[in-house]
C-alpha cells in the first residue's frame, strides 16, 4: 500500500516567535542526529562534525524547524559521549570548534535551530574536576562530587544501585571514601547541591549560548541531586514487569529525583532568558515521571519542555496509552509544553518493537502519522524517516556498555545506533569509507536516502510530506486536541485552532476495523497511509496500520 496524498503543502519557514505561546519551539519537529553514526568524512569509521555539516541540507529538506545534536564533547568514550570529560571541548574523532561553527553558521542560514545535549548529572572520570576532587578531602573541588564515608563494616553508605548494572558507589583509597556513580563507575556524579558546581555548569551553558546555539537537551536531570542523608532507597513494589537489573529492584526516592532541582533549572532558565528563543528539554527517566516532568516546566522561570519514556520502551503502540499521555498535558494553568519521541538512541527503534517484520513497512508510516499528530513537539531520530528496523548485532560486535552487561535480557542501545544508511551503491552503505564502529544491518541498504528519494512513493517522501502538513497548520503545531470515542486499536481525535479543525484517524493494529460515526464523513483525506482510495467514496473503515488527515474547515 501506497500513502495517498490530496496536497503537497511547502514547507515555507514561520516567523519567528516573540511570545511562549507562539516562539518556534512550540509545536516544532527536532531531529536527533547521533554524531558517530550519521557520516563519516575521514575514513575512520567513526561519524563526525563535518559529515553533518555536509548533510545539513538533506535534514533541512525534511522540513524540520531543528536539529538535536548528540554528545560531541570531549570524552574518554566508556558511554560514547555521555562522559564528558571537557565540556568546552569538541573530542577529535568528531572533529575541532571550527567544525562545530561551521555547522551553526550553516543550519542558521537553512532556517534550523541547533539544540545541543547538557549532560549535569556527572562527568567522566577524566574530567579535571575529578581528577582534583578524587585527590583529597580539602582541595577546591573536593566538595564537587558525591562523597560518602563507609559504615562501619567498609561497605558502602547505602544501597543505592547503578542503571548500568552493580552498586552505585566506588571506592577512591586516596580519600577513603566512596564516590557516587548512578551510571557506570567511570562516570562520577556531580554534586549539584554544590552552588559553586552550578555556576560552573552554568558557565559551561553561556560558553555554547555564546557560540549561536538554540537551546538545551538536559540529560538524565532527574538524576543531578541526591539525599544528602543518603537514606536507603526502598524496594519497588512486584508489578509484572521484568527485572533485568539491581536497579529495578528499588524505587529511587534518595538516589534522585530530590525536590531541590527544579530550583536549579530556575537558574539554567534565568540564563536562557538572556538570549533571543532559546528551548529547553528535560529528559525524565523513570517509572512514573509525570510529577517531575511537571514540577520541571512549571511556569514560566523552568524548562520549556519535557520529555520520557512513555513511548520509548514501549513494547507496543496502543490507543489507551497515547490518549493516557497526551491527556496529562494542558490540564493546568501555567504547565509546561510536551515532547514526544518514539525513537532515539537510548531504545530499540519504535517499529521493530510496535510491528511484525512483514507489516514494517505501513506501520513506519502509520507511527510517523501519530508522532506529528499528537499535540507537543515531535523528535524524529535519524533513519526514523527512512523507516529503519532495529539493526540486529552480534554480541561480538557490541560497544554498549549496558547491553554488553546484561546480555541476552535486553536489546541495549547498539542496534538504534548503527551508521545511517546513504546510498545502497556505496561501501557501508555510504556511510564510510572504512571499517564502520557499529556494522551496516544488510537490511538498511535497501531503505537508503538516495534510494528513497528517487521514489516519490517512498517513506522518506511520505514524512516529507507530513512535516510539511504540520508546519502549515496551526491546528497540527499547537492546536487543541479532542479525542473521539473509539476502541482499541483505533484512535481518533480532532485538531483544532482558529477557523481550521482537522480529524486525525489512526489505526494502531494490524487488522482492518471500522471507523465510529463521528469520524466517517472523510472522502478526500488531505494526507492518508495504507489507502487504496479515490473519488468521493466515504471512508468507513481503516485497513491495518492505515490512517488519514482530513479538513473539517
Amino acid at each position: 500500500m501506497t500513502a495517498l496524498s490530496t496536497t503537497e503543502p511547502s514547507a515555507a519557514p514561520l516567523p519567528e516567535a516573540a511570545s511562549a505561546s507562539d516562539a518556534w519551539w512550540r509545536g516544532a519537529v527536532i531531529y536527533q542526529i547521533y554524531p558517530r553514526s550519521f557520516l563519516d568524512t575521514d575514513g575512520d569509521g567513526v561519524g563526525d562534525l563535518p559529515g553533518i555539516l555536509e548533510k545539513l541540507d538533506y535534514v533541512a529538506d525534511l522540513g524540520v524547524e531543528a536539529v538535536w545534536l548528540s554528545p560531541f564533547f570531549k570524552s574518554p568514550m566508556d558511554d560514547y559521549g555521555y562522559d564528558v570529560a571537557d565540556y568546552r571541548a569538541v573530542d577529535p574523532v568528531f572533529g575541532a570548534l571550527a567544525d562545530f561553527d561551521a555547522i551553526i553558521e550553516k543550519a542558521h542560514r537553512l532556517g534550523l535551530k541547533i539544540i545541543i545535549d547538557q549532560v549535569y548529572s556527572h562527568t567522566s572520570d577524566q574530567h579535571e574536576w575529578f581528577v582534583e576532587s578524587r585527590q583529597n578531602r580539602d582541595n577546591p573541588k573536593a566538595d564537587w562530587y558525591v562523597w560518602a564515608d563507609p559504615k562501619d563494616d567498609g561497605s558502602p553508605p547505602c544501597n543505592w544501585q547503578s542503571v548500568f548494572g552493580g552498586g552505585a558507589w566506588e571506592w577512591e583509597s586516596r580519600r577513603q571514601q566512596y564516590y557516587l556513580h548512578n551510571f557506570l563507575k567511570s562516570q562520577p556524579d556531580l554534586n549539584v547541591h554544590n552552588p559553586a558546581v552550578q555556576d560552573a555548569l552554568l558557565d559551561v551553558a553561556k560558553f555554547w549560548l555564546d557560540r549561536g546555539v538554540d537551546g538545551f537537551r538536559l540529560d538524565a536531570i532527574n538524576f543531578a541531586m541526591h539525599d544528602p542523608a543518603f537514606g536507603d532507597n526502598p524496594p519497588a513494589p512486584r508489578d509484572g514487569r521484568p527485572l533485568t537489573r539491581p536497579f529495578d529492584y528499588q524505587l529511587h526516592t534518595r538516589s534522585q529525583s530530590h525536590p531541590d532541582i527544579p530550583m536549579f533549572l530556575e537558574r539554567v532558565r534565568a540564563l536562557t532568558d538572556a538570549y533571543d528563543g532559546i528551548f529547553t528539554v528535560a529528559e525524565v527517566g523513570g517509572p512514573e515521571p509525570m510529577r517531575e516532568m511537571k514540577e520541571f516546566t512549571l511556569g514560566e522561570k523552568r524548562l520549556n519542555s519535557a520529555y520520557n519514556f512513555t513511548f520509548l520502551y514501549a513494547d507496543k503502540l496502543d490507543a489507551s496509552r497515547a490518549r493516557s499521555a497526551v491527556r496529562a498535558w494542558g490540564r493546568v494553568a501555567g504547565e509546561g509544553w510536551p515532547s514526544w519521541a518514539f525513537s532515539n538512541h537510548d531504545a530499540p527503534r519504535a517499529v521493530s518493537r510496535w510491528a511484525a517484520p512483514a507489516d514494517r513497512d505501513r506501520a513506519a508510516r502509520l507511527h510517523a502519522m501519530a508522532l506529528m499528530t499528537l499535540r507537543g513537539n515531535a523528535f524524529l531520530y535519524q533513519g526514523e524517516e527512512l523507516g529503519l528496523p532495529q539493526a540486529d548485532i552480534p554480541f561480538s560486535a557490541l560497544k554498549d556498555p549496558e547491553a554488553i552487561a546484561n546480555w541476552p535480557l535486553t536489546l541495549g542501545r547498539d542496534g538504534a545506533r548503527t551508521p545511517m544508511p546513504w546510498s545502497s551503491e556505496r561501501a557501508n552503505a555510504g556511510f564510510s569509507s572504512g571499517s564502520p564502529w557499529l556494522p551496516v544491518d544488510p537490511r538498511h541498504v535497501d531503505l537508503a536516502v538516495e534510494r528513497q528519494a528517487a521514489d516519490p512513493e517512498s517513506m522518506l517522501h511520505f514524512v516529507r510530506r507530513l512535516i510539511a502538513l504540520r508546519r502549515t497548520s496551526p491546528a497540527l503545531r499547537t492546536g487543541e486536541l479532542k479525542f473521539i470515542d473509539a476502541d482499541e486499536p483505533l484512535l481518533c481525535f480532532r485538531r483544532g485552532s482558529g477557523d481550521e479543525t482537522l480529524l486525525c484517524a489512526l489505526n494502531l493494529g494490524p487488522d482492518e476495523i471500522p471507523l465510529p460515526a463521528d469520524a466517517m464523513n472523510v472522502r478526500r483525506p488531505l494526507l492518508a497511509c495504507g489507502l487504496n482510495h479515490a473519488g468521493s467514496r466515504l471512508i468507513d473503515r481503516l485497513p491495518g496500520y492505515g490512517g488519514f488527515i482530513a479538513s473539517l474547515a
